[in-house]
């Protein structure tokens, strides 16, 4: 991909992922310039969304973005906060965070997904005016699910590894697989 192919794919959207009654939606902050330009979630080399996927048992292998349309199969979902690619989310405002946040409600409360998992504390944090959220089991519901905070499966992120996260992820499977009733762990992550 060159860097005209990617810039051309700014302000772009990428469809979502998606069926009713999923197990789990997952909510990217927005879309990179490599999703935007090649219509796949989680697309950028150095993002560590799938790895991470399988490693915490939610795929049987690890996919690949192009095969993001798998994920239904398993019961998982794809949709970002904001819909626009950038290259960087500090490119977002945030009014963008909490209308997209209001989009995200909606688009929950229509799907039906039995939990909402937002990759990205920061995201969660603005869109839901929740300051004080903290990565794990989120207290509130959006949409009806249940809520839950993820760290941020990009490069960026150096304060998570690949295993550090894939075990966050892995407590997020097991609320799923448990009584969707039961208090597993509101906000007890190990990280900010």
């Amino acid at each position: 991909m060159t860097p005209d192919e990617l810039q051309a794919a700014r302000d772009r959207t990428v469809p979502d992922v998606v069926a009713g009654g999923l197990r789990v939606l997952f909510c990217g902050i927005n879309p990179s310039l490599m999703t935007g330009a090649t219509g796949h979630h989680f697309a950028f080399p150095g993002n560590r969304f799938w790895p991470v996927l399988h490693l915490s048992g939610f795929t049987p292998r690890q996919l690949r973005p192009s095969e993001q349309s798998e994920l239904l199969q398993h019961g998982l979902g794809i949709t970002n906060v904001v819909a626009r690619a950038t290259a960087r989310a500090d490119e977002l405002s945030a009014e963008e965070f909490r209308a997209g946040g209001e989009i995200l409600t909606a688009k929950v409360a229509t799907l039906r997904p039995q939990w909402l998992a937002v990759v990205g504390i920061t995201a969660y944090r603005t869109a839901f005016g929740e300051r004080r959220a903290q990565i794990g089991r989120q207290e509130r519901t959006i949409g009806g699910a249940h809520v839950w905070a993820l760290p941020n499966p990009s490069g960026l992120n150096a304060h998570w590894t690949a295993q550090s996260m894939a075990a966050e992820y892995g407590r997020l499977r097991k609320a799923v697989t448990a009584d969707p009733r039961a208090g597993t762990g509101i906000g007890t992550g190990t990280k900010n």
